[in-house]
């Protein structure tokens, strides 16, 4: 009988195992976050970051905590928009079965994954057969916890222009099918330092200023702009986003939602938990 379930990689290392210890962390998470209610009351969707929880959980935590309060219809599906792939990559997608979280098992949208197969091709992993990737599963505990009904459908895309028809297809056949739903892309910002082999701006307090100020800064205002080509370019060129596709996909799929403005809801960096000469950004971003 083929393996339904698709067991957790990161649980007890990049985030807890346990549904409490999972629960505690979010609940100090929501205490602490210092975010304004968000302009828009209504997001349908938004881009968050993937590194341990440790280091940007509570950016992460506070994009879906802020999807679930924008109220009902709770949402019959999450599309998660992810996975480190570049222009060259295929698509990747587990159309069926369920990913195990602390919180319980979260089901895959079979139909709606059944009907994306038909229309793109894919390259299809299984629960027992899969790359181990830390962008969706990371996401999987905060989205089980806000939204305990959702399935989900995750979905490795590459920078690359299909990539947005994709993000507009599973709005379209989402509407088709009769199911509501909001969409995330997960992805990092600039990775500086000798550990990434990107570099050039100094080191230390100065290049992490070069990063926010600058290189981060410009990808996060094609996020702003719901600009989905110019945040690939920009990271394909400048190196800062690791996961564009995952990021521009979304926003398209936000702006077939009915998505027309965006606002920052967070930014760290790596350095800011753990100072050294190589570290990372994050950005929360509702749309």
């Amino acid at each position: 009988m083929q393996p339904t379930l698709r067991r957790a990689v990161f649980a007890g290392s990049w985030y807890p195992a346990r549904a409490s210890e999972c629960e505690a962390e979010i609940r100090g998470f929501i205490e602490k976050s210092r975010i304004s209610p968000p302009r828009n009351p209504n997001p349908v969707g938004g881009i968050l970051p993937h590194a341990g929880w440790y280091f940007s959980g509570a950016i992460a935590c506070s994009v879906i905590h802020c999807l679930k309060k924008a109220g009902p219809p709770a949402p019959d599906v999450i599309a998660v928009f992810g996975m480190h792939l570049h222009a060259a990559s295929p698509n990747i997608m587990m159309p069926i079965g369920a990913w195990e979280t602390p919180f319980g098992n979260l089901l895959v949208a079979e139909e709606l994954a059944a009907e994306m197969t038909r229309r793109f091709p894919f390259r299809l992993e299984m629960p027992d057969r899969f790359t181990q990737d830390n962008t969706i599963e990371l996401q999987l505990p905060f989205i089980k916890y806000f939204f305990p009904d959702a399935k989900i459908l995750a979905l490795g895309v590459p920078p690359t222009d299909a990539s947005l028809q994709i993000g507009q297809a599973v709005v379209e056949t989402c509407r088709r099918l009769g199911l509501t739903l909001k969409v995330i892309g997960s992805t990092d910002l600039t990775h500086y330092g000798g550990n990434y082999g990107f570099g050039g701006h100094g080191s230390g307090s100065s290049a992490v200023a070069w990063v926010k100020q600058e290189n981060d800064r410009r990808v996060i205002e094609a996020m702003l702009d719901l600009d989905p080509r110019r945040l690939m370019a920009e990271a394909l060129e400048n190196q800062n986003a690791c996961c564009p596709g995952a990021a521009a996909a979304a926003i398209e799929a936000g702006k077939h939602l009915g998505a027309t403005t965006a606002e920052s809801i967070g930014y760290a960096t790596s350095y800011d938990r753990s100072p050294g000469d190589s570290f990372v950004g994050y950005v929360g971003v509702l749309f």
